[in-house]
């Protein structure tokens, strides 16, 4: 009795099963939180520019290619090949690379902030952009992890 390729270990989902899937269920989160943190500093006022900014590049960066990840996988472009295992391991460490410096970067401006105003509405706004920013990071960490076990056993 030979599996077949979807029904592998190791394979890559497409299709639906991309839905059904535990590391690749995780994009659906991972574009709520990263949409989250998009409309969130956006919507606040940006000071200091510099930070702010590097939040928008990187949440907008990876919501637009965790956006198209998903349509590869859903429209089964990837053809079940190492490559594309390997392929997604690296794209979500650089993700969780980009978002852990833009988490921290928007932490320490939003503890700055708390000093001239700590009851405005922008500095709440922050704090939830803080918290999607680091649960953006945990689910691609997580999703991380879940690619590498599945790269090592395809």
């Amino acid at each position: 009795m030979s599996a077949t390729t979807a029904e592998r270990v190791g394979s890559l989902p497409s299709g639906v099963g991309i839905c059904r899937t535990a590391p690749d269920i995780l994009y659906i989160p991972e574009l709520i939180c990263g949409g989250l943190v998009w409309i969130l500093v956006a919507s606040t006022l940006v000071i200091p520019a510099n930070p702010q900014g590097w939040v928008m590049f990187v949440s907008i960066f990876c919501f637009i290619v965790t956006f198209l990840w998903l349509v590869v996988f859903a429209c089964e472009g990837h053809k079940n090949s190492q490559g594309w295992a390997a392929a997604d391991c690296v794209y979500h460490a650089v993700a969780v690379i980009l978002y852990l410096s833009a988490s921290v970067s928007l932490a320490k401006t939003t503890i700055d902030f708390q000093t001239s105003d700590p009851t405005s509405k922008t500095y709440k706004i922050d704090i939830a952009a803080v918290v999607f920013s680091f649960l953006a990071t945990l689910f691609y960490f997580i999703h991380l992890i879940l690619s590498a076990i599945r790269w090592k056993t395809f």
